[in-house]
């Protein structure tokens, strides 16, 4: 076939000339460099001009809609295949032969062939080209989110059968909806979608459907649920249908939620607010329990589409999808209906998520703010948002040398990776390494102003909310930020927020200011640039705004006598600053001649910082150390 014109001329022929191509040689050598170009281009796989017994399927992948059952009809016909490898919703996948022999048949009959996918309208062409040998990698199917019970066959056939014929879509003792989506029906109460709760004092005639009771019967016997459900919703899912991600509400409905899948079986997907995604497969006829965390925390939904990923078996068994690429196949969806049982709520919610919970929630809008709650913004605005922008310029003219660990851990970093600095100040990271894709963000428009007129990338945001996608960043870097939040529970947040920004195995360098400026008998920095003479200062008397404030005031280049402290900033004029000719009396008025204005910092202590971190869930600390007065750490997210 045309396809084997590459391989001769890599190879050549005997008498050292190359075979003349014709015109859909030409033309089918073009897009197989095109779809190799693709591949390193956003996939990172390299192909090899050598011969060898893999090969890289382009267009042959699950994400195209080919099953493994029908591309590996196609391969076989060359030969044994040893290994195939379909990552899920990828557009290729791969192929190991037992010989290279036959490796070479398939590349030479293969390449270019159409092939349809399982639902593709047109057809798809198969572009081979050979890699190195492939590595099988293990991976361990995630575990099922806690509180999740899931049990198959909990209906027989025939009571499947019964129950969805016994379905009056026209029943004037239910409500009925053809949302966007998907088909629905609600028995007991009406779900509103308006508000994502039900109407409690206009209950629906007639409760729950007869069709219904054995079920829930044998749910009460064998122990499933705590209270008997009182609300019913239906929904009828054809291929290509689903249900956006969400969670219960919890104003709305009790601890267990109930869901019988009859007609076929679904994947859901269940996320968890870290960016975690557990698929899990629901066989036709089983019924699915939500509790406690899976109930109340993570979200659940179904994707529209009309093939699932699954495990190659004899009929998927219950449990989450692996992402094993040598295990997977396609499943087509057919029509399935949801019976969703729920108890609706007549109290508020006090499960253990209060972030979530919107009766919680409220309840804290009604309730005046704390002293701590409200000393800890306000605190940070006056001490910490407002200093930074006033002293920027001084500021950003002190901060020119990067600190060579810092510099090391950029450089540990493989070509190409995207970095988020998560509070860059006036971008003293951006541009050690030319190599890495650096983004930053500060709370202070004036640093990013001297970030900008760096031609640094950088925005204004705040680190406890960074606008980014999770799971965006390869690493992320926060250098003498954490200790500027007045809070545990806020500094516990910002680290958060660093973790949600990186994928799985992404990294994190997280610098903060140590209360132990002097570890093992060496002195940092801080402490050797001291005056010999260490009189009463303006710092000591409490200058500025410190006079208001009920924080110790810390003495410049002396060793810290408390944890939560003001630390003073001498400001001195620069073509950056905010002193200039027209401000200069006000600014005088406001801070006085000399111009000192006091930052808010939380210094940790040995240890604290690390175990702030082993807090944290799906992330290992795989360093920490002492530098310069400052403790630091090394993060990778699991």
């Amino acid at each position: 076939m045309a396809a084997c014109s590459e391989c001769r001329q890599n190879m050549g022929s005997i008498d050292g000339t190359r075979p003349k191509l014709s015109k859909d040689n030409k033309k089918l050598l073009k897009k197989q460099a095109k779809a190799k170009h693709i591949l390193l281009k956003h996939e990172g796989i390299e192909t090899v001009l050598h011969l060898s017994q893999s090969l890289v399927v382009a267009n042959g992948g699950l994400g195209n809609g080919v099953s493994r059952q029908q591309l590996l009809a196609v391969l076989e016909r060359c030969g044994k295949v040893e290994t195939l490898l379909m990552p899920p919703n990828k557009p290729y996948a791969f192929v190991t032969y037992s010989s290279a022999e036959e490796a070479i048949k398939a590349y030479s009959s293969l390449s270019g062939q159409e092939l349809c996918g399982e639902d593709a309208e047109q057809p798809i062409t198969l572009y081979l080209s050979f890699v190195e040998k492939v590595v099988v990698k293990e991976v361990l199917s995630p575990s099922l989110p806690p509180g999740l019970i899931i049990v198959e066959d909990f209906v027989s056939p025939e009571q499947e059968r019964t129950m969805l014929e016994s379905i009056d879509w026209d029943s004037e003792t239910s409500s009925q909806k053809s949302l966007k989506h998907r088909r629905v029906k609600h028995y007991g109460y009406e779900f509103r979608y308006d508000n994502n709760n039900v109407d409690k004092d206009k209950p629906l005639p007639g409760g729950l459907p007869d069709f219904c009771t054995e079920a829930l019967r044998k749910c009460v016997q064998i122990g499933l649920i705590k209270h008997d459900p009182d609300q019913l919703t239906i929904n009828q899912y054809e291929p290509g249908q689903g249900i956006p991600p969400h969670v219960d509400t919890h104003s709305a409905f009790e601890d267990e939620i109930l869901s019988l899948s009859l007609g076929a079986e679904i994947v859901m997907d269940f996320k968890h607010p870290n960016g975690s995604v557990v698929p899990v497969m629901l066989p036709q006829r089983s019924l699915l329990i939500m509790s406690g965390e899976s109930r109340y925390l993570w979200t659940h939904g179904i994707t529209p589409r009309k093939f699932d990923v699954i495990q190659v078996s004899e009929g998927q068994t219950v449990g989450t999808i692996s992402g094993n690429s040598g295990e997977l196949t396609l499943s087509k969806r057919s029509t399935r209906t949801s019976f969703t049982f729920r108890k609706v709520r007549h109290s508020p919610c006090d499960c253990a998520f209060p972030s979530e919970c919107d009766s919680q929630q409220t309840q804290k809008e009604k309730s005046p703010p704390t002293v701590g709650e409200l000393g800890a913004s306000t605190l940070e605005r006056e001490y910490v948002h407002k200093v930074y922008d006033d002293i920027a310029g001084h500021f950003s003219s002190t901060r020119h040398t990067p600190w060579p660990k810092i510099g090391d851990f950029l450089a540990s970093l493989p070509k190409g990776s995207l970095v988020a600095d998560v509070g860059c100040g006036n971008g003293k990271y951006l541009g050690v390494n030319k190599d890495l894709c650096m983004i930053g963000c500060d709370r202070s428009k004036n640093l990013v102003d001297i970030c900008r007129e760096r031609t640094f990338e950088a925005f204004v945001c705040d680190a406890l909310s960074v606008p980014f996608r999770a799971g965006a960043f390869d690493a992320c870097i926060s250098i003498a930020v954490i200790h500027h939040f007045a809070t545990e529970e806020r500094r516990i947040a910002a680290l958060q927020e660093l973790i949600r920004l990186l994928r799985k195995g992404g990294k994190a360098l997280i610098y903060v200011w140590a209360l132990e400026q002097e570890y093992k008998k060496n002195k940092s920095k801080y402490l050797k640039e001291s005056k010999t003479s260490q009189g009463p200062s303006s710092d000591a008397l409490g200058t500025n705004l410190a006079v208001k404030a009920p924080l110790p005031i810390h003495t410049n280049r002396t060793s810290f006598h408390s944890q939560d402290l003001l630390v003073p900033w001498h400001l001195k004029p620069t073509n950056k600053s905010k002193v200039t000719p027209e401000n200069k009396e006000q600014n005088e008025k406001e801070h006085g001649p000399d111009s000192v204005y006091h930052r808010f910092y939380h210094v940790f202590c040995e240890g604290e910082l690390e175990a702030m971190c082993n807090r944290l869930s799906n992330v290992a600390v795989q360093h920490s150390y002492h530098d310069q007065g400052n403790w630091c750490v090394i993060l990778e997210k699991l």
